[in-house]
């Protein structure tokens, strides 16, 4: 007989005394990836003053022979912490099924607005308000500046892995999540005869598709994916139904073939998304170029402006909502989150007087 899978179990109500953390509950399954299995997971004693975790949370599982990608996603959360556009891990713990089998547990912010992907498919294939599209690009940079300025790739960017954290005004803050595939800047400049290629097809930079380089261009490719698909509602790609992965790395990889520029968008739109979507990755904008770009630079994402008022101190109490969750093309993805930030002031870079490495500063 087959063994049943840790999902299965607590599906099947088979683990409601077992695999429970020290201070938490394990809930009901809330999503699937090539990593292993998120579920819903709620504090022992949700009062009391002396707790270090959120009344909710988001935990990714697996079981510890096969929690590697976990592991690892738990080790660049090490170095990413502290910025408002980041999902916050809560830290690790091994817990125990009714099997006797240890299981990995990664304990992460849960994001009750569900991700960008749902907020986008919402839109019935017509895309979100140009006044949307700038706010959430922005906060998504403000992210991907702080990853690259600390020697990360992120490799997954796609809608699916911006997750919306709920504020006290109700309104919602894009965090990037799913760093299963993140990898450090290499700073060797000799390309390694067989590097390993991970990420999302749709959302891959043609450099990844022919030379398999994931470098900060890549991640800022990505991001032009995202920002035309909230313009307009569908990929980048004028993707067939009966297309195949390999056609479209074909497409991807054609130096002759571009990316389409919506005609009907404002003339900043245009321009940023042709800083983003650029084929050679040395003619690509970075993320701080972008952040002062006047498609974005016009926004602040401070107290009172549209995403309202941030959490200054104490815990959110969530709605408990959560969509399907992706997984494409050797990702490991979950649409996961929560919600506690602090205030957020103006961002800003410096640039290191012994390395001269630009060092941006998350709000």
């Amino acid at each position: 007989m087959k063994r049943k899978t840790l999902a299965e179990q607590v599906e099947g109500g088979e683990e409601s005394l077992y695999n429970h953390g020290v201070s938490w509950w394990r809930g009901r399954l809330i999503g699937k990836g090539g990593f292993g299995s998120v579920y819903l997971a709620n504090v022992k004693k949700p009062k009391s003053r002396n707790r270090i975790y959120p009344p909710v949370m988001a935990v990714k599982s697996a079981e510890v022979s096969v929690s590697s990608s976990l592991q690892k996603e738990k080790e660049v959360f090490n170095h990413l912490y502290g910025c408002p556009y980041i999902l916050e891990c809560y830290g690790e713990e091994i817990t125990t099924n009714k099997d006797g089998e240890m299981v990995y547990n990664l304990l992460l912010e849960y994001a009750s607005g569900g991700t960008l992907a749902d907020l986008i498919k919402k839109s019935g294939g017509h895309g979100l308000p140009e006044s949307d599209v700038k706010k959430y690009t922005r906060s998504v940079l403000q992210g991907i500046a702080y990853i690259h300025s600390l020697g990360y790739v992120h490799c997954d960017l796609k809608p699916a892995n911006v997750l919306l954290v709920s504020t006290k005004s109700d309104e919602f803050v894009p965090k990037i999540g799913d760093f299963g595939l993140a990898k450090k800047i290499e700073k060797s400049k000799k390309r390694k005869l067989f590097s390993y290629l991970g990420g999302t097809t749709s959302y891959m930079a043609p450099e990844t598709v022919v030379d398999h380089i994931q470098e900060p261009p890549s991640d800022i490719w990505a991001l032009g994916c995202i920002v035309y698909e909230m313009f307009t509602g569908k990929s980048v790609w004028d993707v067939k139904p009966n297309m195949s992965t390999e056609q479209l790395l074909k497409k991807i990889g054609n130096r002759y073939e571009l990316p389409k520029i919506p005609s009907e968008i404002s003339k900043d739109g245009k321009d940023f998304l042709k800083g983003c979507l650029a084929k050679k990755p040395t003619f690509r904008f970075t993320a701080e170029m972008l952040l002062n770009h006047p498609f974005v630079s016009g926004l602040d994402n401070t107290k009172g402006s549209e995403f309202g008022e941030i959490l200054e101190e104490g815990w959110m109490d969530p709605i408990v909502t959560l969509p399907d969750v992706e997984n494409e093309f050797c990702a490991s993805s979950y649409s996961e989150d929560w919600s506690f930030i602090s205030e957020e002031g103006p961002s800003s870079s410096s640039v290191d007087e012994k390395s001269g490495v630009s060092q941006f500063q998350c709000p």
